[in-house]
This record gives C-alpha cells, sequence and structure tokens, in this order.
C-alpha cells in the first residue's frame, strides 16, 4: 500500500528512511507547538486552544502536502506572520484577532484561487530579487526585536525611543544562554537544536523555582475558544486590504522558495529544472492556511526546515505523515507547553531571525538602485513594527528610484501597479 501510495522504489527510498526523515523533520520544528501559541496568546486568543489548532493545522496541512502532493515537505503556522499577526494588527491596529483570523482566511483563499488559474508564477517572476531579499531580512529584523522585546533586552525609553533593559536579571542570562546553545548546536548539526535549548531554558527555569511544573501530558485542551472564531466580514473592511496583502504576499514567496530549496537538496527537480506537482503543493499550503484559520491559528505555510528531513534521506510524502503523526502526538503535551516562558522562547526567535537576515549576502551592493529599496523594505518592518509597512514603502521606493534613475527596463506592469496601489492606500486611507 506504501508503494502504490508514494512511489517509494522510483524515489529510491524505502520505509525505514522515510521514518528517520519524518522524525527529523520534526524534532528540527517541533518549537513552534510552544512558541506559536505563546506569540498568539499575546492577543488575548486562549492558549491552550492555539496549542491545539497549531498542533492540527500542522498536522492537516503536512498530510495533504504528503497524501496528494507526494513531497517530504511538513508546514505548521509560520514565524514572522504570526508576530505580525499579534503585535502588528492586533496590537498596534486595534484589530481583533477574530478579524485577523478572517484576514488570514482570506488570504488563503486567495492563494488558493491564484494556484488554480496559474496566476502565481506570474506574480513570483515580477517580483524583483532585491525585494524578495528585503522582505525575508526584514522578517527577520522585525522577530529579532520581538524576541529582545520579549526576553526584556530592549525596553521603550522616553528620549530614545528604546534603550537597553536590565541584562543581569535571570531572565536575560537565561535567553542569551538560550540563544548561545541553539547557536552552537545547530552549528554541531544536532538535530533538533531549537527544541533543546527551549527546554533547557525551561529545566533550568524550573531548577530555579520561576516557573512551576504542572505535569507532562494530558487530555487535549478544547477548541471551542478559538474554533470557528474568525470575522471574515470585519476582514473585508478596505482598511484590511494591506493585511491580507501582507499575509498573502509572504506566505506566497515563503512557500515557493521554501518548495524550490527543499527539492533542489533532494535532486526532487525535472530535468527542466522545474517541481513536478507545484500546483498541488502550493494547493496544499493554502488550503492548510485556511484550514489553520478556521481552527484560530495564523497562516500555514511550508517550513524549510523540511530539508533537514530531506537531507536525512526522506524523498517522498511518506515523510510528510510521519511529521503530521508526530503533531497529533504532540496535542497530550499542553501541561508542558503551557509552562514554557516567553524567555524560553526568544532565544529561537532570535535563532530564526539570523537564519531569515543571512538574504541580505545576495543583494547586489553596487547597485544602489538595487540595494537602497531592499535596506528599506528591511529596515520599516521592525521600525514601523509592521511587515505590511515594509512590503509598502519598499516597493514605493524601488518604483521610484528605477524611473528617475532612468532604469525602466527594471520595471514591469505588476510592480508599477503595486506601488502606485500602496501610495494612494497611503494618501486616502490610515497606515496599517
Amino acid at each position: 500500500m506504501l508503494e502504490r501510495l508514494f512511489q517509494l522504489q522510483a524515489h529510491d527510498t524505502n520505509v525505514r528512511k522515510e521514518l528517520v526523515a519524518g522524525i527529523t523533520t520534526f524534532l528540527t520544528m517541533a518549537y513552534i507547538i510552544v512558541v506559536n501559541p505563546s506569540i498568539l496568546s499575546s492577543t488575548g486568543m486562549d492558549f491552550g486552544a492555539v496549542f491545539v489548532a497549531t498542533c492540527l493545522a500542522a498536522a492537516i496541512g503536512t498530510l495533504i502536502m504528503g497524501l496528494w502532493a507526494n513531497y517530504p515537505i511538513a508546514l505548521a503556522p509560520g514565524m514572522g506572520l504570526n508576530a505580525f499577526f499579534s503585535f502588528t494588527v492586533v496590537g498596534s491596529l486595534g484589530y481583533s484577532w477574530q478579524v485577523a483570523l478572517g484576514a488570514v482566511f482570506l488570504s488563503g483563499l486567495i492563494f488558493f484561487l491564484l494556484s488554480i488559474f496559474k496566476i502565481r508564477e506570474w506574480i513570483i517572476n515580477s517580483i524583483p530579487m532585491s525585494l524578495r531579499l528585503g522582505i525575508s531580512a526584514g522578517i527577520g529584523f522585525f522577530l529579532a526585536l520581538i524576541a529582545l522585546k520579549n526576553a526584556g533586552i530592549v525596553v521603550d525609553h522616553p528620549a530614545t525611543l528604546v534603550g537597553l533593559g536590565e541584562l543581569k536579571s535571570a531572565e536575560s542570562l537565561l535567553f542569551f544562554g538560550g540563544f548561545v546553545l541553539i547557536c552552537a548546536l545547530s552549528f554541531r548539526r544536532i538535530t533538533g537544536a531549537v527544541m533543546i535549548g527551549i527546554i533547557a531554558v525551561t529545566a533550568i527555569a524550573m531548577m530555579l523555582g520561576m516557573v512551576e511544573y504542572n505535569g507532562f501530558a494530558s487530555a487535549p485542551p478544547s477548541l471551542a475558544p478559538t474554533f470557528m472564531q474568525l470575522d471574515i466580514a470585519g476582514a473585508l473592511n478596505v482598511g484590511m486590504i494591506s493585511i491580507v496583502f501582507a499575509f498573502l504576499f509572504v506566505d506566497l514567496f515563503d512557500t515557493s522558495g521554501t518548495l524550490i530549496g527543499a527539492a533542489q537538496r533532494g535532486g526532487l527537480l525535472d530535468k527542466d529544472g522545474k517541481l513536478p506537482r507545484l500546483g498541488r503543493a502550493l494547493m496544499s499550503d493554502s488550503v492548510a492556511t485556511m484550514s489553520g484559520a478556521a481552527l484560530g491559528t495564523s497562516t500555514t505555510t511550508s517550513y524549510i526546515e523540511s530539508t533537514a528531513g530531506i537531507s536525512a534521506g526522506g524523498r517522498t510524502g511518506l515523510t510528510a505523515v510521519v511529521v503530521a503523526v508526530l503533531f497529533l502526538a504532540c496535542l497530550l503535551l499542553s501541561p508542558i507547553a503551557s509552562i514554557i516562558p516567553a524567555y524560553a522562547t526568544a532565544p529561537a526567535l532570535l535563532y530564526v531571525a539570523v537564519l531569515m537576515t543571512s538574504g541580505l549576502k545576495l543583494i547586489d551592493w553596487d547597485d544602489i538602485t538595487d540595494a537602497a529599496p531592499a535596506v528599506v523594505t528591511a529596515l520599516m518592518m521592525p521600525l514601523t513594527f509592521s511587515i505590511a509597512n515594509g512590503i509598502a514603502l519598499g516597493f514605493i521606493t524601488y518604483a521610484v528610484i528605477k524611473a528617475l534613475s532612468g532604469r525602466w527596463s527594471d520595471l514591469n506592469v505588476s510592480v508599477v501597479i503595486i506601488a502606485i496601489v500602496f501610495i494612494l492606500k497611503f494618501i486616502f486611507l490610515d497606515v496599517a
């Protein structure tokens, strides 16, 4: 049966390899089951319900990817977008988390339609590489600011906006310890480095009496507080356009980049360098996002950590199925997840930020018309506490600089239209 479903022999793999690969991928991304509820619960969402929604959304999306697209790619609520959801859409702009979930659902629906009508390739190919790199780095900087804020390292200051917190506090020391541990373990290629770091910090905090042990396993918490609580009508408000666009835009490029990067690592591209069944893979991602919004979590997307399992030999959807089963098993671990403090998950955020900002090295720094928009995009995300603002100002800067420089050949219709839309938004609508 497994051979018929996943074509193991054709992909030069077997059940044992796929099992090992699935476990490897899961260990590298398992941190999301504690980090995501920690972030989203800051909006007032029930921690236990978000924990269940995270596990279920990851399991559903990964199962679809494995059984339908037959790829060893795992999905889960994405880092960066969960922070944008909580700290910008709800925290800064004041929308309810129900409306934010509605925006996530709409972005997933649009993504699904773009995949059906095959418009996605045109969009992906028309966006300049410098802006893509700037967006990724900007999300990294955004995550870094949130991590340092959660750990009390960066604090608000009446004169300088931001300042240095108390470095000698136990929370700050545990944060730095967790971060350097994760980096060291990652350098040594230890599987599950991020999760080990989170658990180590929590264990030390427990021994110091900073957190209280409430048990290891129990029945899953109720999903009722978040299940089908999304407000789609509220998300159709004109002021939410840029929010929906930001969710869509980041998910589109994050997913596409992850799929191509993982496929290259596993030799899954065809002779023309294209990914077979790309449409199925992208539709799996969009369905996972819509399902996740209905369950009560932010955008669900493909995880680059899947390359860890691919490096371990995973080549088919059986790897993804193993990951999905492990996420379902985690539903019983809510007591452990609920006691993990913010300063234990903050090192994971900062580590992911480091990975996301590494793309800056690929920018052509000798071409100011490419470098400047990328830097504007990256910096404006943390400084305005908004991914949407960073994307908007990046597109505007790119279009204007290229036009004034006479580099008309670098501009295309989609970039110009998007830039004009953002300019009109800033003129006629509240900044979002």
